[in-house]
């Protein structure tokens, strides 16, 4: 990812430094930077796409950024890479094979128990998708953040920004992990920036005006500067085998020009370089000064600098390679993050991975740092309403009122297959008893009919069979408890739902039964009143 070995080369230029030196200025950032670095803490759940929170760190992070950069009154500028070019075809290609190579490494160190390892090899094998920059471009609106999506490179968008005037909206510094910004003539870059603002920088201006550090750039300027970086190796053309950093230096310190650097190298390394190196030197370098971007105040695209017109002839005004030409509104729409750049589709308007939108998670994701309250709801049910960085505060709060109203009024027709269920459950409930139901009412009329057989001891009606037989006192007594459990057990046979031939002969077989026990009570009570007499 970007010039090899450059910045070790240039370590006497890179000076040690805290992000607040740019407070009250405007400083772009370059968002897959981040988004790589964040993805590292989640880099397995991301390849396994598992579900949970803990898949979403990497939006945590870049948060946590964003914040701290608030926090010392730093207007960010987030861009995020658009398309792939044709001319780094090869380079996308190759690095896609390392992540698979790396991944079905990590798979079989995970079947073999081995997590510290597979964690290892994940973090090589994951790669940042535009729906992970869709999601995060969800909060930088509802954190009214300033972005653009670029047509192609977000370097190229980032240089083209750093040559603009600030009253122009343009920024005065690039924070980033690509050396490819200072290739492409960004005049400072930020690199290597921790969670607390420090970091490294490295000024162009002060590269080519000093003259007592060694590499010397006293001589180069930014064209030759570019030139060197091409020859050493770049994310368009590899270089020739044999040809690094410091010889690619040595090259074009000494003959301060392109053309003759590259008639020397083929002289010299003839027979390692390609027969088409020379066009594809003047393509790559062509990508670095000449590449296409979105003007945001003309919402169209153009050139990052006017192409010469020796270079178009030389190039048969085959511009290609920089990337197929995109109409103003379909670039419009790509820039404000509505197109996937690269499959030109748009992005899923109910997204079912942007729960973490909701304004609980932005409260966590914004960190210890954040001035600001997210106004974006989401829910599973719900769609995302973001706010454009361009509306007031004032117009914000009336159109995310009229938003959720829209929102209420406006609720998916379908429910999901509990909320059918339960549904169901209440029109069966009012319909007729569920099952349950109806034991619990026939339990409490049990319960019921049996307080109700316990008769109390004042029924007149039991009196008066009693009444019926009393010999003495002791025949009383003995006859009415008797009389009493005969009743009860009638009552309880009488209330079994059974055939009307079980209800006649049940009762008759107890009345014989009971008159049998009444009789032998009876004369059992008479022989003790006779021996008492």
């Amino acid at each position: 990812m970007g010039i090899k070995d450059l910045l070790r080369f240039m370590k006497p230029y890179v000076e040690t430094a805290h992000i607040k030196k740019y407070a009250g200025k405007r400083v772009g950032i370059d968002a897959y930077s981040w988004l790589h670095k964040g993805a590292y803490s989640c880099s397995m759940e991301l390849c396994l796409n598992s579900e949970g929170d803990k898949k979403l760190q990497y939006l945590n992070y870049f948060m946590h950024r964003i914040n701290m950069l608030r926090h010392y009154k730093i207007t960010p500028v987030v861009v995020f890479d658009g398309g792939n070019l044709p001319c780094k075809g090869a380079t996308e290609d190759e690095r896609h094979k390392r992540r698979k190579t790396n991944r079905d490494q990590a798979m079989l160190k995970l079947k073999e128990g081995n997590v510290a390892g597979a964690v290892e090899l994940f973090q090589r094998a994951v790669s940042v998708t535009p729906s992970m920059a869709h999601q995060l471009i969800q909060i930088l609106k509802s954190e009214n953040i300033e972005f653009v999506v670029a047509p192609y490179e977000a370097d190229a968008q980032l240089a083209y920004l750093s040559n603009l005037k600030e009253e122009k909206n343009g920024i005065v510094a690039v924070i980033s992990e690509d050396s490819d910004l200072l290739a492409y003539g960004c005049p400072a870059v930020f690199f290597k920036m921790d969670a607390h603002g420090n970091g490294q920088e490295v000024v162009l201006d002060h590269v080519f005006s000093c003259d007592t550090r060694v590499p010397s750039f006293r001589h180069f300027n930014k064209d030759l500067f570019t030139g060197m970086c091409v020859l050493a190796g770049c994310d368009f053309l590899p270089s020739v085998p044999g040809i690094g950093i410091t010889r690619a230096y040595n090259l074009v310190s000494k003959y301060r020009n392109l053309d003759r650097a590259l008639s020397t190298l083929k002289f010299e390394r003839g027979d390692q370089m390609p027969e088409d190196y020379a066009r594809s030197f003047r393509e790559a370098v062509a990508v670095f000064h000449h590449a296409r971007i979105y003007d945001v105040s003309l919402k169209r695209i153009k050139h990052l600098k006017p192409i010469p017109e020796e270079l178009l002839q030389f190039l048969d005004e085959e511009l290609d390679f920089l990337g197929p030409e995109i109409l103003p509104s379909l670039a419009t729409s790509i820039a404000q993050g509505n197109i996937d750049p690269c499959t030109m589709e748009a992005f899923n308007v109910f997204p079912s991975t942007v729960n973490h939108v909701s304004t609980a998670n932005i409260k966590k994701i914004c960190g210890p740092f954040s001035r600001q309250e997210a106004f974006t709801q989401a829910s599973k049910d719900s769609s995302v309403f973001a706010i454009s960085s361009s509306k007031s505060r004032k117009e914000t709060t009336v159109v995310e009122t009229l938003q959720a109203s829209d929102a209420e009024q406006m609720q998916c027709p379908f429910m999901d297959e509990s909320e059918c269920l339960e549904e169901a459950v209440a029109l069966q409930n009012m319909i007729r008893p569920s099952i349950s139901t109806r034991k619990m009412v026939g339990e409490e009329k049990k319960s019921h009919r049996k307080e109700v057989l316990k008769v109390p001891d004042n029924n007149p009606f039991r009196k008066r069979k009693v009444e019926e037989f009393e010999p003495d006192e002791m025949d009383s007594v003995t006859e009415l408890v008797s009389e009493v459990t005969e009743v009860e057990r009638l009552e309880v046979i009488c209330t079994i739902p059974e055939s009307q031939k079980s209800v006649e002969s049940k009762p008759v077989k107890m009345i014989e039964l009971k008159t049998v026990t009444k009789e032998k009570k009876v004369k059992r009570s008479s022989c003790q009143s006779s021996e008492n007499k």
